[in-house]
Parts: C-alpha cells; sequence; structure tokens
C-alpha cells in the first residue's frame, strides 16, 4: 500500500550552516591558542549552541532521518547485508512481538540500579518496542506494526504523571530517548494515528518527561547526557526551538568533562556548575584516575558500561543535531567521540589496561554503542578508526542494551545519507 507522507519541514537553513562554520573556527582557534586553564568549562558552550535550533524542525529527524530510512528499506527488501541480517534480528526479538501488552504506571518508581523496579523496565522495554515497530513499519509497510506502536504510545500517554526516587531522571531520559524516536517515524509516515491521541502524546512529553530531565544533573557523566539526548529527541518532536537550545547548550557543556583531549590541559575539563573546582575534587569525579590522555572519559574507571552509555548519548545527539542542519561531527564534539571510540575500542577489543590506567584493571562491556558514531566519522567524513571499525565490525548485527540503544547495525552501517 502506497504511504502517504505529512508534510515535512525543510531541513536546512544558511543560517544553521553558518553557525556550525563558525563554532568549528572557533574551536580551532582555541586549540591553538593551547586551550583554556586545567579544569575550567568549555569557553562559552551557550555561544555554541545558542541558536542550535533551525529554522524548522526536520521529520522524521530524531537519530533517523526519511533518508536514512529510505536507504534502510532499499538495502532490507534487496536482502543486502548486514542490513537483513539486522533486521531479522530485531523483528524476531521480544520488541517486535504483535502480542505485547503495554504496561503503564501513573508513576514509575525507580531507585539505585532500578530498586525498586516499579514500571522501570516495563516503560523503557514499552517505548523500545514502539520504535522497534516504527522501523518494522517503515520498511515493511505492515501496519500491524504500525498500529502496535500507536498502541504503547497511546497507552503510556493516557496513563503516566510522574518518575519518582532516586533513578527518576535517569529513567526519564532512557524511555525518553525512545519515545520521540518512535512518535517521529509513525507521525511521519503513518496516517492512523488519531490528532488527539497525537496531541496527548505531545502533553505527556511536555509535561511529565522534558521537566525532568531539561535541567540537566551533576551525577556521573552518562546521566546528564542521555537526559540531554531524550531533551534534544523530545524538543525536536514538539517543534520547542527553546527547549533545543537549552538541551543543546548543556550538552556542549558536558561532552568536554566526558571525555578528555589533550589539548584541555593538565586536568578535563569541568561541566559549568558541576562545582569541580579543584584537582582533587576533578580527580575524585574521574574515578580516581590522575593521568589523562586523548578519549579517556569520565567514567572508564568506573566501567565500560557506563561509559557506553555516555558515548552513544554523545553519538544520538550529534546524528540528531546533523539531520536538524548544525553537523557537530566536525566540531570538538566529533573530535571527542573520535577520541572516546578509539581509546574504550582498544581495550573493548582485549589489550591490556597499563597500570596507570584504573590500576591496571577495566571492567569490559560497551555493549552495542558504536555503529552511529562510526558511520558519522568514517563512513562519511573518512576518518582511520582501526580499533572503533574492528569492535564495531565484529559485534554486527548490533542489537540493543534494553535500555535506549536499539538496532543500530540496521538503522546507521554504512548509511551515506
Amino acid at each position: 500500500m502506497p504511504v502517504q507522507r505529512r508534510p515535512r519541514h525543510a531541513a536546512r537553513t544558511t543560517g544553521t550552516a553558518l553557525l556550525a562554520a563558525t563554532a568549528l573556527v572557533a574551536t580551532l582557534a582555541t586549540s591553538l591558542a593551547g586551550g583554556p586553564a586545567a579544569g575550567a568549562a568549555e569557553a562559552s558552550p551557550s555561544e555554541h549552541a545558542r541558536t542550535a535550533a533551525p529554522a524548522a524542525f526536520t521529520h522524521p529527524g530524531v537519530l533517523v532521518s526519511s533518508g536514512q530510512l529510505d536507504f534502510v528499506r532499499e538495502k532490507v527488501n534487496s536482502g543486502a547485508q548486514p542490513w537483513k541480517s539486522a533486521y531479522d534480528q530485531m523483528k524476531a526479538s521480544k520488541y517486535a512481538s504483535l502480542d505485547r501488552t503495554p504496561k503503564p504506571r501513573a508513576i514509575v518508581e525507580c531507585g539505585s540500579y532500578s530498586d525498586p523496579n516499579y514500571g522501570c523496565t516495563d516503560e523503557r522495554e514499552d517505548a523500545l518496542a514502539a520504535y522497534t515497530d516504527a522501523l518494522i513499519w517503515y520498511i515493511s509497510r505492515d501496519e500491524r506494526y504500525a498500529k502496535k506502536a500507536i498502541e504503547l504510545m497511546d497507552a503510556w500517554s493516557g496513563t503516566i504523571k510522574d518518575h519518582t526516587n532516586s533513578n527518576a531522571p535517569l529513567q526519564t531520559g532512557w524511555a525518553g530517548s525512545s519515545w520521540p524516536r518512535a512518535a517521529e517515524i509513525i507521525r511521519y509516515s503513518y496516517q492512523g494515528w488519531a490528532q488527539d491521541k497525537v496531541d496527548r502524546f505531545e502533553t505527556m512529553l511536555r509535561d511529565v518527561y522534558l521537566p525532568k530531565v531539561i535541567k540537566g544533573s551533576n551525577s556521573n557523566g552518562n546521566w546528564e547526557l542521555s537526559m540531554m539526548e531524550a531533551a534534544v529527541g523530545i524538543s525536536v518532536f514538539l517543534d520547542d526551538k527553546a527547549s533545543y537550545d537549552k538541551a543543546m547548550t548543556k550538552f556542549r557543556g558536558r561532552v568536554p568533562a566526558y571525555v578528555y583531549l589533550s589539548s584541555d590541559g593538565e586536568l578535563p575539563k569541568a561541566a559549568p556548575g558541576s562545582g569541580l573546582d579543584t584537582r582533587e575534587k576533578i580527580i575524585k569525579y574521574w574515578q580516581g584516575q590522575s593521568t589523562f590522555v586523548n578519549g579517556l572519559t569520565q567514567e572508564a574507571c568506573r566501567d565500560f558500561t557506563h561509559t557506553g552509555y555516555g558515548i552513544s548519548a554523545i553519538s544520538h545527539i550529534a546524528e540528531t543535531s546533523r539531520i536538524q542542519g548544525q553537523d557537530l561531527y566536525g566540531t570538538d564534539v566529533g573530535e571527542r567521540l573520535r577520541y572516546a571510540l578509539g581509546f574504550q575500542a582498544k581495550y573493548e577489543l582485549g589489550e591490556a589496561p597499563p597500570s596507570w590506567l584504573c590500576g591496571g584493571s577495566i571492567k569490559r562491556g560497551m555493549g552495542p554503542v558504536t555503529e552511529v558514531g562510526f558511520n558519522a566519522l568514517h563512513g562519511r567524513l573518512g576518518q582511520a578508526m582501526t580499533n572503533t571499525q574492528k569492535l564495531t565490525e565484529q559485534g554486527r548485527p548490533a542489537g540493543s542494551n534494553n535500555l535506549f540503544v536499539a538496532w543500530e547495525t540496521l538503522t546507521h552501517a554504512e548509511n551515506p545519507r
């Protein structure tokens, strides 16, 4: 059945392109000058992102664009690899089940490490299922999957009122990253989502999710990065330029505080408002690590799993920003992402850590988080990324981390669009 599409907004503006170029020049100038003082925040992050929002948002435009989805659809339907095997893996997963019954709650309560877990797993998995169903719909044109995605989104938008307990901001960020991906695809490729239900879903994102994430967090960096991913995606779905700019400003201040570059000076940056104003505080925040090299992340000495969350969120926001007309891959964000992927990939592949790194002991397990950044930096920009390439290719097809990452071999492997 032919798909009737709602009109999409223009993809790019001269202003956003000029902003990206200006930001790159400013970044290079800072680097040549030796960078800001050690431990200081990235110079004026608000200058980078104050007008990050486009004149008109591109839809669908959260993590995947219509051009990217069309590329994937063509590859899957022609049986090309690795896309066909990635699609088959996704369709065979629990998230694709047409028998799934949504489990919404008015109050989702999540403590530390999801203890207590009152609706935490249900919410995250229903959101991932909605995204999974949306992808299957777009590729297969099987309306059952569009209707299942809508069923899941409608159930939650008609029920949830709040997230509570200590992990509420992170839980909201994880689920809030998946919901707008699903909603963007369905809203702009399928006509069966009733307008009153679309309006109710918007209200849910605006009133329940956005207030919990937009102000950020001074916890471990993966928290704030995931929260900003949700805030950026929600802002796109809501066509909310003010919230988009606020989230991007906070994101641009957090990335330098999560991934170290030697141009930063003796110590890593500190996120604006973090209060990390001494060497001792910064080292403690970096899990006791006192030697810093290109690509080291703030949570590397905690474990690579949480580091993978942070790296993934950076990739996702950069990808959404590119779709919306401001390509951050050519700025300090892309440079830090490239080094972070390469540094962690080397040890994820099995190289023994030196004694100066985390006392010679690391906890591997990055998860399926490399495809988006690798495709952007290596595939589109042609940057050599030997370790990241090896890790990415041996992990294909990439599945889900069951939190907020899913099916990125399918959506981003060798995707030029």
